[in-house]
């Protein structure tokens, strides 16, 4: 079986940063409210920059940092809830912006848990033959589908995008050990972004509906705390490891509320649960990608560390990924 390596991460966000008190000015909140219940402080916004160029920047950097040429590129994934459009892809978008010519390209709508859900479609390919090289990117601008006026959620959300180099090797330390995905569609009206409505009858055609940002907060928070240790626990069985060989816990940032109640489920030191939410706010599929970026970068994450990657959300979905970096 050939191993999987994380070669090199990357990540990228908007210059613009909205604060908590600047949210304030435009909707009845404060920053005591969102900071007290969520650990929000900021947010990056894109000024214009759509999904596709900020998956592009974090696409040049990681191409910058490996020495990888573009065309040696078999696999281009982008993980992400906001693509430019329908279609074509997002990832698509990258691979010809990048001109990654040799590279397969598609996107992966699978919300917060949109990364976690790449890694096991990158492992899959990288483990046949004919694909080497993995580009994986979760990226959003989560700005252009949220209803401004509605604090309950455009409190919570912000824009970015991260990823990471992948390649297969027939020896070396770093591998992913175990997985654990699921999704849960009987509860996917508890979280939705951009819903369409198919027009009911012809000829009498009817404006054509896009709803904002949905969720219900309280439905998922319990899913979270419940599902979100269940994933962890079976990846970490899987991976023949115990939970406190797990050096690190990178979690999807959707609420520190919430890590820290999986911190306490899985009887585990939230010291081994890093946070960057107060900087970014939730990033979807961009999150986990960002906190793992940020920890790389600061030296945390070194070769041979173990880590457990785990993201939830939009679907329902949860996934956990168990790697040795």
């Amino acid at each position: 079986m050939k191993k999987i390596k994380i070669v090199e991460t990357a990540s990228y966000v908007p210059q613009k940063i909205v604060t908590n008190d600047e949210l304030s000015q435009i909707m009845e909140t404060s920053d005591e409210w969102i900071s007290t219940r969520t650990g929000i402080k900021q947010r990056h916004i894109s000024l214009g920059e759509n999904t596709s160029d900020l998956c592009l920047h974090v696409a040049q950097e990681l191409l910058e940092k490996s020495g990888w040429a573009p065309e040696s590129l078999d696999l281009l994934l982008v993980a992400t809830m906001s693509p430019d459009s329908y279609t074509p892809a997002t990832a698509a978008l990258v691979q010809g912006k990048l001109q990654a010519k040799n590279a397969l390209a598609f996107d992966i709508s699978a919300a917060c848990s949109g990364f976690i859900y790449g890694l096991k479609v990158a492992e899959k390919f990288l483990q046949q033959g004919s694909t080497k090289r993995v580009m994986l990117i979760g990226g959003e601008v989560l700005s252009k589908v949220i209803d401004w006026s509605d604090r309950t959620s455009a409190v919570l959300f912000g824009d970015g995008a991260a990823g990471a180099l992948l390649e297969s090797k027939t020896s070396g330390d770093s591998d992913f050990l175990g997985a654990s995905l699921h999704t849960f569609g009987e509860f996917g009206d508890k979280l939705e972004a951009g819903k369409t409505e198919a027009i009911s009858t012809f000829p009498n055609l009817k404006e054509h509906y896009i709803r904002a940002f949905s969720m219900s907060g309280r439905d998922v928070y319990t899913f979270a705390t419940h599902r979100v240790p269940e994933s962890i626990e079976e990846a970490v069985s899987k991976a023949a490891l115990t939970l406190d060989d797990i050096d690190y816990f990178v979690l999807h940032q959707a609420n520190s509320r919430i890590v820290t109640q999986i911190a306490k489920k899985l009887a585990q030191p939230l010291t081994k649960f890093p946070l960057n939410i107060a900087e970014y706010g939730n990033t979807s599929a961009a999150s986990v990608p960002l906190l793992l970026d940020e920890l790389v970068t600061q030296g945390k994450i070194k070769r041979g560390v173990k880590i457990a990657l785990s993201g939830f959300g939009g679907g329902l979905t949860v996934g956990t990924q168990v790697i040795k970096y």
